[in-house]
C-alpha cells in the first residue's frame, strides 16, 4: 500500500493462509487504487476476526491519487443505509425468541390501528418479506422522513397497492417505519435502545441506531460517484416515478440527508444504522453462530419467503424475513446459501452460513449497482480461500 492509504490483514485464529488470502488483499488494493473515498472489508467466524482490511480517505478526494488528509481506518464509522435492515431483522427475530411476536399472526394483533384499509389479515411476515404493498407513505407526513411514528400512523390507515402477499417489491423506507412500530408495540422500546441494550453493549460492538453526539466526528461523509443512479434495472417511466416517491430526497436530493447530525441521531430503522465494517462483520458472525438468535428462529427468518422480479424495480429479488437471501444475480457471492442486507451505493453485509462466517464491505463512496464490482470481487476472492 502507498502512504495514501492503509490496509491491515489479520489471519489470527484461522486457517486462512496462502495465495488465496493474498488475493483478497490484492483485490481490495485494486479497488482502493480507484477510490475517491475509503472502504473496509472484514470477515469474522464465531466472533473472531479472519480478515480486516481498511484503507483510503475519510473525506472525498478529487482524484484517487490525491493525498489523504484523514485516513479511513478501523475507527471510521459510516452510514449503513439499507444494511440497517439486516440489523433490524435480527432485533425482530430476538423478539420472536422471547415469545413477544409471532410472524404468522396478523400485524393488527400487536398494532390494532393497522387493520384499517383492508389490512386486518396482513401478517407480520408479509411486512417483513416485502409483500405487503405499502411501498411509500401516502400522504407524506409534514414532519418529514425522520419521524417514524408519524409515518407509521399514516401507513396504519393506508390501503395497499396490491393484495398483500401477491407481489414482492422492496419497501425501501416504509419497511423501517412498520418494523419500528411493531417493535415498540411488543417491547415498549425503539429499535435503537433494543440494539444498544441487547446486542451492542453486551458484545462490545460499535453498532448504532441513534448515534451519540460524542462519536459524530468519526462518521465519514458519504458521497455519490458521478453518474450514480438507483434502480438501474428499471426502464419504465411510470414505475420510475414510484421509485422516486419511495425514496423521496433520501438518495436523490442535491444534499444527502445521511450526512446530517439529525439523520445520524434518528435511529431510522430502514437506513440509519452507523458502524464500521469490523463491528458489522462480527455482528453477523454472532448471528451465524446462534449467539443472538436461536437456530430454529434463524432458520425461519433466513429461508426464502418471497422471490421473483420486483414489481416496482424490475430487479430479481429474494427475501427471508427482513433479510435479503441469495438471489439469481449472486449478490452474496459464489455460494448457494447466504443472507444479510445490502445498502445503497454498494455496501454489503451478511453471512455465509455453511462456512459460519459474517462479512462486511463498507464504504462512503456510492456507486451504481450496474457498475459496482467491489463487493462482488472481494467475495469471489474470499470464496477461493480454504474456509474449512
Amino acid at each position: 500500500m502507498t502512504d495514501r492509504s492503509r490496509a491491515e490483514l489479520t489471519t489470527a485464529h484461522t486457517n486462512l493462509r496462502g495465495p488465496a488470502v493474498s488475493r483478497v488483499r490484492e483485490t481490495f488494493e485494486e479497488h482502493l487504487s480507484r477510490a475517491h473515498g475509503g472502504m473496509s472489508f472484514c470477515v469474522y467466524r464465531d466472533g473472531r476476526p479472519l480478515i480486516r482490511l481498511h484503507g483510503g480517505s475519510f473525506d472525498r478526494r478529487s482524484s484517487p491519487g490525491d493525498a489523504v488528509e484523514r485516513p479511513w481506518d478501523e475507527r471510521t464509522l459510516a452510514v449503513m443505509f439499507s444494511g440497517t435492515k439486516g440489523v433490524s431483522a435480527t432485533l425482530v427475530a430476538m423478539a420472536v425468541d422471547r415469545g413477544l411476536l409471532d410472524v404468522n399472526e396478523p400485524v393488527a394483533r400487536y398494532w390494532p390501528e393497522f387493520a384499517a384499509g383492508g389490512k386486518e389479515h396482513v401478517s407480520v411476515a408479509q411486512v417483513l418479506d416485502h409483500t405487503v404493498g405499502l411501498v411509500y407513505t401516502d400522504p407524506e407526513p409534514p414532519a418529514g422522513m425522520l419521524d417514524s411514528s408519524a409515518h407509521a400512523a399514516v401507513l396504519a390507515q393506508q390501503k395497499p397497492l396490491w393484495e398483500p402477499g401477491s407481489k414482492v417489491a422492496y419497501h425501501a423506507v416504509t419497511f423501517g417505519h412498520m418494523v419500528e412500530e411493531l417493535l415498540v408495540r411488543v417491547t415498549g422500546h425503539r429499535a435503537g435502545r433494543l440494539l444498544r441494550d441487547h446486542v451492542a453493549r453486551p458484545h462490545g460492538l460499535e453498532l448504532y441506531l441513534g448515534l451519540p453526539a460524542e462519536f459524530e466526528d468519526r462518521v465519514a461523509p458519504v458521497f455519490r460517484a458521478p453518474g450514480y443512479a438507483i434502480s438501474t434495472f428499471l426502464e419504465d417511466p411510470q414505475r420510475r416515478a414510484v421509485v422516486e416517491r419511495m425514496y423521496g430526497n433520501a438518495l436523490l436530493g442535491e444534499e444527502l440527508p445521511a450526512n446530517s447530525r439529525e439523520f445520524h441521531a434518528s435511529g431510522l430503522v430502514s437506513g440509519g444504522g452507523i458502524a464500521g465494517a469490523d463491528a458489522i462483520a462480527r455482528f453477523y458472525s454472532l448471528v451465524a453462530s446462534g449467539e443472538l438468535v436461536s437456530p430454529a428462529t434463524l432458520g425461519t427468518f433466513t429461508r426464502t419467503w418471497s422471490h421473483g422480479r420486483d414489481a416496482v424495480n424490475d430487479r430479481p429479488v429474494a427475501f427471508g424475513l427482513g433479510y435479503e437471501v441469495q438471489d439469481p444475480l449472486g449478490t452474496y457471492g459464489p455460494v448457494e446459501r447466504a443472507y444479510g442486507h445490502s445498502g445503497a451505493g454498494g455496501c454489503l453485509h451478511g453471512v455465509w452460513p455453511d462456512a459460519r462466517i459474517g462479512f462486511s464491505f463498507h464504504t462512503n463512496e456510492m456507486l451504481s449497482e450496474n457498475v459496482d464490482r467491489r463487493a462482488k470481487d472481494l467475495l469471489a476472492a474470499l470464496a477461493e480461500c480454504d474456509l474449512g
